[in-house]
């Protein structure tokens, strides 16, 4: 009985996920914004919670190719994950899953050292991934609370509250 309680125990920041795939019809979008581990950890803490590579194992045991949508989420940081170097790994990480990449352009924020990507590396990313098996896009426009959600974790949480989230 003590392995089963263990068992649980490990698994339970995976349940929600396991909860919402079992539960719900919705379309799915995970955060990635790195295939390495280690570098998505320092602009993601949730990383530590729920590695990549675990979450990764979870979604491919399930059923994505009917009316529901698996896409994941990934900000262009220039000179941190835009090189083709990284959208080859993501290639090979996300390799036989019915997905998609939604490529996002980052906004500057004060406080944050992080810069934007221009469009041409951008495009030469999205190409790189769709030639190679993934379905890449890059979202053209989004709307500012989107946004503000979405870089809210690349803010120390001493600051988080000066943009209002």
């Amino acid at each position: 009985m003590e392995p089963e309680a263990n068992h649980r125990v490990y698994d339970r920041p995976f349940e929600r996920i396991r909860r919402f795939l079992d539960e719900s019809r919705c379309h799915l979008a995970v955060s990635l914004h790195s295939p390495f581990p280690e570098e998505r950890l320092r602009i993601m803490p949730v990383e530590k919670a729920f590695p990549m590579t675990d979450v990764l194992d979870l979604l491919r045991r399930r059923d994505f190719s009917h009316q529901r949508r698996l896409s994941f989420e990934y900000i262009l940081f220039n000179g941190y994950n835009d090189s083709l170097d990284h959208a080859d790994a993501l290639a090979c990480l996300l390799k036989g899953m019915d997905c998609r990449v939604n490529l996002i352009r980052f906004h500057a924020i004060p406080g944050v050292t992080l810069k934007s990507t221009d469009m041409q590396s951008m495009e030469a990313f999205r190409d790189r991934l769709n030639n190679r098996g993934v379905v890449a896009t890059i979202r053209a426009r989004e709307e500012k609370i989107y946004l503000r959600l979405a870089v809210c974790c690349l803010r120390p949480r001493k600051t988080r509250n000066r943009i209002g989230v």
